[in-house]
């Protein structure tokens, strides 16, 4: 059975749409169509119905979906596998939300280069929802991130508790509305909720950016204000260069560690999360 038509079924079903599969697969509809066509024809049953506004699984649909995911994440699992070079026992996928490469990646990478150096690494840096998406379809081990979804075959542990304060590049105190070059940073949906209750009267921001390190570039360079990690701008209050707002209030920004509850390899994945644990010492 050929792996790309599964890959094409699994994605008609995560979207509902043959259009959309086709342009995540970066084929023609009508590939996605004959590939689907060609698994109903081998399997003797059909996988969707096809309405005028999508597509939905049958019942027949519905019971190949896990077996074409199955066959479909070893597929990607062995080519990853079988490309690595004869010193290398197995590769480890972590995921890791964005604003968290300094932080988290990069001594992640040198860990596992000092202590598991038989093992291959791989990172994807991303928002929480493609992230899940990723470790729902086996494609990563394990993440880092803000805001996991529920699901049974996934493991989710609190991990670090960030500190996130208003600092600007200018002294002043706290104000309610508008500010000249302030600049809002989504550190996720939780930080969202305690930023509109925290500043329920501020008007929308004029500057939103979904990564830290872009915004904190922003306001060194043109002067302004925002919400950054504590730990990451430390060193340049202490420099002065940044400036604690007087009076503004702190959020509290959780991370988790996800992973598979049933993986392939128990001994790699305990390695990868041996490795960072041992690089945030402050883990919850």
């Amino acid at each position: 059975m050929n792996i790309e038509h599964m890959r094409a079924f699994l994605e008609v079903a995560a979207t509902g749409s043959f259009q959309l599969a086709a342009d995540k697969l970066h084929v023609t509809q009508s590939t996605i169509s004959a590939r689907i066509k060609a698994l109903e024809e081998r399997l003797n049953r059909q996988l969707f119905v096809r309405r005028r506004n999508g597509a939905e699984l049958t019942a027949g649909g519905h019971h190949f979906h896990r077996h074409a995911l199955t066959a479909v994440r070893s597929w990607d699992r062995a080519r990853q596998e079988i490309a690595l070079p004869d010193d290398m026992k197995a590769i480890v996928n972590l995921g890791v939300q964005l604003n968290h490469w300094d932080r988290i990646a990069a001594p992640w990478l040198n860990w596992m280069n000092s202590n598991a150096s038989n093992l291959a690494a791989q990172i994807v840096s991303e928002y929480s929802e493609p992230l899940m998406h990723r470790l729902r379809d086996g494609l990563l081990d394990l993440a880092i991130l803000y805001d996991p979804q529920q699901r049974p075959e996934l493991v989710i542990e609190s991990f670090l508790v960030e500190k996130l304060i208003l600092i600007s590049t200018t002294p002043r105190q706290v104000e309610a509305e508008r500010v000249q070059g302030y600049i809002f940073v989504d550190w996720g949906d939780s930080f969202k909720a305690q930023h509109s209750l925290a500043f329920p009267n501020a008007p929308s921001p004029k500057l939103s950016v979904g990564i830290g390190s872009v915004g904190l570039n922003h306001i060194l360079q043109h002067g302004g204000s925002g919400y950054f990690i504590e730990e990451t701008v430390k060193p340049l209050i202490a420099e002065g260069r940044l400036f604690r707002v007087k009076d503004a209030p702190e959020f509290k920004r959780p991370t988790y560690l996800v992973y598979q509850d049933n993986p392939s390899d128990h001994d790699l994945l305990e390695t990868a999360i041996k490795g960072l644990r041992s690089i945030l010492p402050d883990t919850v």
